[in-house]
C-alpha cells in the first residue's frame, strides 16, 4: 500500500493507551495526523505515548475522559477542537470484557460493558460528527469492533452483544453521514495477540496457543496489524468504502461459531 499521506489533520482515539489505541495513534503520527487520545488513567500514564508521538513531528494532546459519560466525552470533543483543530478521523476504540456465561452475569457487568463498548462509541461518533457537519468538513469514521459481532462467543456474551450493535450503530451512521462526506466502517479483528485478548491469553496458559491453533492461517493478529487496517480506511484516498466491516480474523468466520 502507498505511503498514506495524513497531514493537516487530527485523529481522536478512545482507549488510547491500550494496545490497540497506542498502535493507531502511533501510525496516524507517522502518516502526519497530529493526535489526541484518551483514556481513563491519569495524565502521567500517558507521557511516553505523548513524546513518542511529538517525536514524529506532530502535536498531540492526551484527556482523561471516561466514554460511558456523554457529557464527559462532548467536553473532550471539544477540547481537542480548541487545542489540535475539528477531528477529520475518529476511531471509536475503547472497550472492555468480562469472561462470563449469561446466566453468570451480574447486571452490573452487562451495563459496564454496553455503557464502554456501545454506549461510549455512540457518544464519541456522535460528538465527532456534529462538529464535522456543522464546519462543513468530510471526514472518516474507524470503529474497532469484533468478529465477536456475528459469531456466537458464549464466554463473553456482553461483549459480542455490544459489538453487534457496534456494527449496526457503524452502518446507520454511515447512512446519515454519506451526504456529508463523512466515511463510516468498522475493522473487525479476531482473535488479537495483544490488548484485552492479550491479557486473557497471558492469564491463562495455552490458551494463545490453543486459539492459534483455531485460526485456519495459523496466525494471531498484533497490535500493528489492526492499526495497519485502519489506517488503511482513513486514507484519503480511499474515497468509496464506507458502511463496510473489514474483517481481518484469518478466516475463523469460515469454521462456524467460536467455542
Amino acid at each position: 500500500m502507498a505511503t498514506i499521506d495524513l497531514q493537516g489533520q487530527v485523529a481522536v482515539i478512545s482507549g488510547g493507551l491500550g494496545d490497540i489505541g497506542r498502535a493507531i495513534a502511533v501510525g496516524m503520527a507517522k502518516s502526519g495526523a497530529d493526535v489526541a487520545i484518551g483514556d481513563l488513567a491519569d495524565g502521567e500514564r500517558a507521557a511516553g505515548l505523548l513524546a513518542e508521538l511529538e517525536a514524529l513531528g506532530v502535536r498531540a494532546m492526551y484527556s482523561q475522559a471516561d466514554v460511558s459519560d456523554a457529557a464527559a466525552v462532548a467536553a473532550w470533543i471539544a477540547a481537542v477542537g480548541q487545542s489540535l483543530g475539528t477531528p477529520t478521523i475518529v476511531v471509536p476504540n475503547a472497550a472492555r470484557v468480562t469472561i462470563s456465561t449469561c446466566l453468570s452475569m451480574s447486571p452490573e457487568q452487562w451495563r459496564g460493558e454496553m455503557a464502554a463498548n456501545l454506549d461510549g462509541a455512540f457518544y464519541m461518533a456522535q460528538a465527532a460528527a456534529k462538529r464535522l457537519v456543522a464546519e462543513g468538513l468530510s471526514g472518516r469514521m474507524v470503529f474497532v469492533g469484533s468478529w465477536a459481532g456475528h459469531a456466537p462467543h458464549p464466554k463473553i456474551p456482553a461483549y459480542s452483544a455490544s459489538k453487534a450493535g457496534l456494527r449496526m450503530l457503524m452502518q446507520c451512521l454511515a447512512l446519515e453521514l454519506a451526504p456529508h462526506g463523512i466515511l463510516v466502517n468498522e475493522v473487525a479483528p479476531g482473535y488479537v495477540d495483544a490488548g484485552l485478548s492479550g491479557r486473557i491469553f497471558d492469564e491463562q496458559p495455552g490458551l494463545r496457543e490453543a486459539a492459534q491453533a483455531k485460526v485456519p492461517i495459523r496466525r494471531l493478529i498484533s497490535a500493528a496489524d489492526v492499526a495497519y487496517e485502519v489506517l488503511h480506511l482513513c486514507d484519503p484516498d480511499n474515497r468509496h468504502m464506507t458502511g463496510s466491516v473489514l474483517l481481518m480474523e484469518g478466516g475463523l468466520s469460515l469454521c462456524g461459531p467460536a467455542t
